[in-house]
């Protein structure tokens, strides 16, 4: 029995990775979250650790409001950098393998072809700047680790732009949505799934774990436009979308005009298929109707 502990099991990813860790037999997965674990205070995590089994590390914790991240910076920059420099120093030290969480925000989004992991990171938000700090710490502290960027998350948990625009949809008669930028959705539950289906792969033997940088989203390109009617469309919603461009819906934070991520890498050093972003779109909402 390999056991791994996933931080932030209060968010959407760590609600995903609880909602499918009893379909793997060979894993056992603790969650914690602030109140059991305070990854941003190191002698919390080594005590944690300390006694423990755990084989692997698996953060997703992170302050994401993206644009709250341009002024409250010091909170920002002590989740997203200093708390994973605090899991790479723990997790060496125990001889645990860690599986961090990033962003496509590492990117400005100015290229016009899908980005590779080599690719030069210039964050154009101080959030994505925090994010690409915890990469390079948590490189420096614990070499054993794999960082995996993703990006427009959504699912069936917490909050996130798929239940909003169902909200939105269904108590308005129109609405207005960004259509030039571009980017690939992720259903959280396929990342925890590819991540675990990764360890299960490691710990069997069938591939070899191989620290670096990985990219990770569902197949295809959309954008946030297409997302939208894409939402409606399979919820039966009958609601006027209008696209519109960046500059008419102004954010404290820049976004990524495009933030396509290729995913070769991570398929063929795991083996991994990797479902349509449409086709997980309706599994997920097929999910929030019944959880509804």
């Amino acid at each position: 029995m390999t056991k791994i502990l996933v931080t932030g099991g209060k968010g959407q990813l760590g609600q995903s990775f609880q909602s499918i860790t009893s379909q793997y037999e060979n894993i056992e997965a603790i969650f914690t979250d602030v109140e059991e674990l305070d990854i941003c205070n190191i002698e919390n995590i080594t005590e944690y650790l300390t006694n423990t089994d755990i084989k692997y590390i698996i953060n997703c914790a992170a302050y994401t409001a993206v644009d709250k991240a341009e002024t409250d910076q010091t909170a920002s920059t002590r989740l997203n950098a200093t708390a994973v420099k605090n899991i790479g120093k723990a997790a060496k030290e125990h001889g645990i393998k860690v599986i961090h969480i990033s962003t496509d925000y590492v990117f400005d989004g100015n290229s016009h072809k899908p980005y590779n992991e080599s690719d030069y990171a210039v964050p154009a938000s101080f959030y994505g700047q925090t994010k690409l700090l915890g990469e390079k710490y948590l490189m420096e502290e614990q070499p054993d680790s794999i960082i995996i960027r993703t990006a427009w998350l959504y699912s069936e948990f917490g909050n996130n732009f798929v239940k909003t625009m169902i909200k939105l949809g269904n108590e308005r008669d129109e609405l207005r949505v960004v259509a030039d930028q571009i980017g690939s959705p992720t259903y959280a539950v396929d990342l925890a799934e590819s991540i675990l289906d990764i360890i299960s792969k490691i710990e069997n033997n069938s591939v070899k774990f191989v620290a670096g940088i990985y990219h990770y989203s569902n197949e295809g390109v959309c954008s946030w436009y297409d997302f939208t009617i894409n939402i409606h469309q399979m919820m039966g919603i009958e609601c006027r979308v209008m696209p519109i461009e960046s500059k008419e819906y102004p954010t404290a934070a820049p976004r990524p005009y495009y933030s396509v991520l290729n995913k070769t890498k991570i398929k063929t050093t795991y083996k991994l298929n990797v479902p349509y972003w449409r086709i997980s779109l309706e599994n997920c909402l097929r999910k929030l109707a019944v959880k509804n």
